[in-house]
């Protein structure tokens, strides 16, 4: 993994084996990046996407791997309580299965990297959104208080 600062933002490629999402919160805490959104494309080898329930409250999940197409990554990171950053990311995935052509998405758990990933990390400036804790759903939102 390597990545740049250029103006505001900073610019991540990620390498063999990097796991996206922890390596965007280990940048985010070692530049004290406090709020951020993110988006991205690559070449990735496994993926752990979540669909949230409503009826059971909880989230089901789904491992996809082999040479899967990140087709789009989108993600903010917050902080919560403890000035813990989290994140809430979505990902898109292109990939064959014999000869059919086929899509998976939804919120992602973890995303590990086959060959490279190019993420754009943008920092909100003048401010911070913090997370919120909903009891209902037992994830957290947005916060601008």
């Amino acid at each position: 993994m390597d990545y740049r600062k250029f103006g505001e933002c900073y610019y991540i490629r990620m390498d063999r084996d990097d796991e996206i999402i922890s390596t965007i919160l280990e940048i985010c805490k070692k530049e004290n990046v406090r709020s951020a959104t993110f988006s991205g494309i690559g070449g990735c080898k496994d993926a752990k996407i979540q669909t949230f329930i409503p009826e059971t409250g909880s989230f089901e999940e789904q491992r996809i791997s082999g040479m899967l197409e990140l087709v789009s990554l989108n993600g903010n990171v917050v902080t919560g309580e403890n000035n813990i950053c989290y994140h809430h990311t979505h990902a898109a995935f292109s990939y064959k299965d014999g000869e059919r052509h086929c899509m998976a998405a939804g919120h992602m758990k973890s995303i590990t990297v086959l060959y490279t990933a190019e993420i754009e990390l943008r920092p909100v400036t003048g401010g911070t959104i913090h997370r919120k804790y909903d009891p209902e759903t037992g994830t957290g939102f947005w916060d601008f208080n």
